[in-house]
């Protein structure tokens, strides 16, 4: 592992009051590739997510991967003198992440108000579960209910069976990852606009899933239609192969085509007549049928009969990878995306590597999530300047 922040955004400055997913991925995208990420912390509790979770040995797993390649400090917000110091968090820093609830944000100067009084360059990313200018600006959020109002939920599952939300914090994490996306487009133009003034995101739990499924409002106004749930395929399918299938040795295989020609890879495989699926009409007239003959297909051969089959006739097929698979899996291991960090609880622990891969000037995974107030020296006394005697006042009143 990298001893040290290497990446694209070495010398970013990012200060998250923001705990659990949404907000600290958003942090998490921005420390794998270089940032200076300081994640605040109530003292003696710390981020909730740090008990969440399977553990080993008492050791609990998940904060190991979210809390990486950050900063923790430990700052008790209710009191003043600490507000007083996350204020000069503010001052320091180029972002702010905040994920608290806009009546806390306004009692304790962390809106965007007092944001940008602070530091009127800073990028603030305000994450909740309404947006801050809806009637619910108060009302607290999670992921699930962002997932349940994009739309998403009720798309997937079977027609016949109830709406289905996927297996890990969806809403939360894809809102992370727009959030990034959204630090890093205001940070173009404080780079170049002469006139920049500050940024404020107000990004609501619900919209980045509903930004993505970019057909269901398109597709409502204009048909009077409201897709629905359609199993592994798709309610809008661009072509008539997109499902999984068992295998003879029960495993799930996922086949999909988008093209005429894939469609007629599949057909040919399988035994039908190609005249039958010769056009992107009687593809799609015919697409039950062949979904039938593909499942029989599958279902009589073992999975390295089928994925041999496959790749033979230009199919485009894979197993449904489980994580034991997944670490096992040659293209994983050869692209790096599993990397291994020395933690000092666990030894050695493999966790998914800095993503995208950058070739010039490449991110990295330098530390594990870490131990609760870790870095307050580092970063009250170094970063800040708060002298010795300040900083023991603040310990002597538990602020840090």
């Amino acid at each position: 592992m990298a001893s040290e922040q290497c990446g694209q955004l070495r010398g970013l400055k990012v200060v998250e009051f923001a705990h659990v997913v949404a907000g600290p991925l958003a942090g998490s995208m921005l420390a794998d590739q270089g940032a200076d990420v300081v994640h605040v912390e109530p003292p003696g509790t710390g981020d909730a997510a740090r008990a969440m979770g399977p553990a080993r040995d008492g050791v609990p797993l998940w904060f190991k991967v979210a809390g990486r390649n950050k900063r923790s400090v430990t700052l008790d917000l209710h009191d003043p003198g600490g507000r007083q110091v996350a204020h000069r968090l503010v001052a320091w820093a180029d972002v702010v992440i905040v994920t608290l609830r806009a009546s806390r944000l306004r009692a304790w100067e962390l809106d965007w108000e007092a944001v940008h009084r602070i530091n009127p360059r800073a990028v603030l990313l305000q994450i909740s579960g309404f947006g801050a200018t809806s009637s619910q600006a108060d009302a607290p959020g999670f992921g699930k209910v962002g997932e349940a109002r994009s739309g998403v939920v009720h798309l997937t599952g079977f027609p016949d069976g109830p709406p289905v939300h996927t297996g890990f914090s969806h809403g939360d994490a894809v809102t992370g990852l727009m959030g990034a996306y959204a630090v890093l487009a205001a940070l173009h133009r404080r780079a170049n606009d002469p006139s920049f003034d500050g940024e404020w995101i107000d990004l609501a739990l619900f919209e980045p899933l509903f930004r993505l499924v970019e057909w269901q409002v398109i597709t409502h106004d204009q048909l009077g239609v409201v897709p629905g749930r359609s199993g592994n395929q798709l309610a809008v399918a661009p072509a008539a192969v997109i499902n999984t299938y068992l295998s003879a040795d029960a495993d799930w295989i996922t086949v999909t085509s988008a093209t005429l020609r894939s469609v007629l890879n599949v057909v040919r495989l399988v035994g039908l007549p190609e005249e039958e699926y010769a056009t992107t009409e009687r593809q799609l007239a015919g697409r039950v049928r062949l979904d039938a003959v593909l499942r029989d297909w599958v279902a009589a051969r073992t999975t390295e009969e089928c994925l041999r089959a496959f790749a033979e006739a230009e199919v485009v097929a894979s197993p449904v990878l489980t994580a034991e698979d997944i670490a096992a899996d040659p293209v994983y291991a050869e692209r790096g995306d599993i990397v291994t960090v020395d933690d000092p609880d666990l030894g050695p622990v493999r966790m998914q590597a800095a993503l995208p891969h950058f070739h010039q000037a490449p991110g990295g995974v330098w530390r594990t999530g870490p131990a609760l107030g870790e870095d307050n020296t580092l970063v009250y006394r170094d970063w800040l300047g708060l002298d010795a005697g300040q900083l023991a006042k603040l310990e002597e009143r538990g602020v840090i």
